[in-house]
């Protein structure tokens, strides 16, 4: 399974990772739960690494899926996962969770934490996945880190030692660590329905767990510390620019569990572009705002004066001036790629989407005004509310787009690719959609059956859909509680075989994915903190049902949500 051991690194190019070590207090294996491939294209994931070798006491390798080829083996020194007094898990997706059971057993390491003693490597795990809603994996986890790792890892190696007993260390741990969660100290309460009624510490353990943040992002600055020709950014150095987004779209979890929405100063970001020549030929941009990033024409300017290509990831819609065109084209741009998001209006001020069709056909024609040949559309399926009516006009909406864009592009002389990437909605934790009912298997199929019927055969339009039962599956381990586990159990044991561990599970997983939640439900996440006010989440899903839209978050300028202190009275 992949090449194993050593070579597997040896191409990478370093910009700006310390040198692995071979002694230190603390052993650690930093895996991801997917190939090298994906887990490398993570910044998330790059930056926990450096990180962690950044402590003089902690040596950290890395262990991807595809890099061994008998038992879970580190890229740096080619050691099995049994030789590490940690093994954390970077968990960015929730579709990734049943690698994580399988590269545990794999390595002979018990899958359930009450079955492991001395003798095998503490389980850690964190990432956004994690700190949207940890319950899932929460029998397979000795102890999340939840929110950023800038603000856990000091305080986490601080206090770990490796000779004390496990059970001490998570008491210690859980009263000490801010952000740091110990699912063997928490107890679940169910009611007779199902629904959870409590959810009981012990051992000195917090209530409340608050997810840690950063309050100055420039004060560590992120960017790739590895290049490698094996990943999608093969010669591309990613830079953060902010983290959170303001406007406040309604599915997405990234704009409300990273509120107030930080960038990184000027500066900071100059001299991660200045720093990059010397690794790569190109940097990219990466936050989920970029186009809000006050900076952003200075960036370009300075990109084009040190000789980098500059790319950055979707940008809004209404961010698309004749200038901000002009700069993509300038930038060598072929495709720009917008959000959205949903085909009519309606359904946009549901979502809180914040643009118009105006806009939409705006943009287009902007882009190609000033030379950017192609497009790409994100759209979702069964979003909340949604009609017959309503999926009936994502393919009119794209049709009008290749419209405006044909007009467009007569006078250039050619006429670009417009792809559409339609995705099936799956709700989150923590935000206003978690207490939404997901649409049927059978559903989803026929929207996206729809919008292909009605796009296929239109020229220089090219639509592909998600795998519903993928989001479907997605959606369980979104707002799952800790009986979920017992269907990843059943997965791990068939290989991998979903629709077999559901149909054997006595647990009903219509239960977290088809059912509408009431006012007064208590979920399985209710135990962090995350800022954000539930009771501010159930007015938006209030103002979503009724159709009403609400303004972007002004950067910590208000106290309605409660990301910046007491909401509102």
């Amino acid at each position: 399974m992949g090449t194993g051991g050593r070579d597997a690194g040896l191409c990478e190019q370093a910009a700006g990772a310390p040198a692995p070590k071979t002694r230190a207090r603390v052993f650690m294996a930093l895996a991801y739960p997917n190939t090298y491939h994906v887990g490398m294209s993570s910044l998330g994931f790059q930056e926990v690494f450096r990180l962690a070798n950044s402590n003089e006491d902690v040596a950290c390798e890395r262990i991807f899926t595809d890099r061994w080829t008998d038992v879970p083996r580190s890229v740096e020194s080619g050691r099995p996962v049994s030789d590490f007094d940690i093994l954390a898990f970077s968990l960015a997706f929730e579709n990734d969770y049943p690698g994580l059971l399988a590269l545990l057993r794999q390595g002979g390491v018990p899958l359930l934490s009450r079955e492991r003693d001395a003798s095998h490597p503490f389980i850690l795990a964190g990432g956004v996945a994690a700190f949207l809603n940890p319950e899932p994996l929460a029998p397979f986890v000795d102890a999340f880190l939840l929110g950023e790792a800038e603000v856990l890892l000091p305080g986490f190696f601080s206090l770990f030692e490796t000779e004390r007993p496990r059970e001490e260390t998570l008491r210690i741990l859980a009263r000490e660590l801010p952000g740091c969660y110990a699912p063997s100290l928490y107890t679940p309460e169910y009611n007779t329905g199902g629904t959870l009624a409590g959810f009981h510490p012990n051992g000195g353990a917090p209530g409340k767990v608050t997810v840690a943040r950063l309050k100055n992002l420039s004060g560590q600055p992120a960017a790739s510390s590895l290049l490698t020709p094996d990943t999608t950014f093969s010669n591309t150095r990613l830079i953060e620019v902010g983290r959170g987004c303001p406007h406040g779209c309604r599915f997405c979890g990234a704009g409300f569990v990273y509120r107030p929405a930080r960038f990184r100063e000027p500066a900071a970001l100059e001299s991660s572009l200045e720093d990059s020549r010397a690794f790569a030929d190109k940097a990219g941009l990466v936050g989920a705002a970029v186009s809000d990033l006050p900076c952003l024409p200075a960036l370009a300017s300075k990109a084009a004066r040190l000789g980098l290509a500059l790319s950055f990831s979707s940008f809004r819609v209404d961010a698309v001036t004749v200038p901000f065109a002009r700069m993509l084209a300038d930038l060598g741009v072929k495709t720009a790629t917008l959000a959205p998001e949903a085909g009519s209006q309606r359904m946009r001020d549901i979502i809180n989407k914040g643009v118009s069709e105006e806009q939409i056909m705006d943009a287009a024609e902007r882009l190609v005004a000033a030379g950017v040949p192609n497009m790409k559309l994100y759209f979702m399926a069964g979003l909340p509310g949604e009609t017959p009516e309503d999926t009936a006009a994502l393919p009119r909406l794209v049709k009008r787009i290749k419209h405006q864009f044909l007009a467009s592009s007569r006078t250039r002389g050619n006429m670009g690719k417009i792809s559409v990437a339609l995705s099936c909605f799956a709700p989150k934790a923590w935000t206003p959609f978690q207490w939404a009912a997901m649409d049927s298997l059978e559903e989803l199929r026929a929207k996206l059956a729809l919008v292909k019927r009605e796009l296929a055969g239109t020229a220089n339009v090219e639509v592909k859909t998600d795998v519903p039962r993928w989001a479907v599956v997605q959606a369980l381990l979104a707002r799952g509680d800790r009986r979920v586990a017992d269907i990843l159990l059943l997965v791990d044991r068939f290989e991998g075989n979903w629709s077999r561990a559901l149909k054997e599970s006595p647990v009903n997983a219509d239960f977290f994915t088809r059912r509408v939640r009431g006012a007064e439900e208590v979920f399985p996440w209710d135990f962090l903190d995350q800022g954000v006010t539930k009771s501010y989440l159930w007015e938006e899903w209030q103002r979503a049902i009724a159709g009403k839209t609400t303004p972007p978050c002004r950067f910590g300028g208000c106290r309605a949500c409660g990301a910046c202190g007491q909401p509102a009275p």
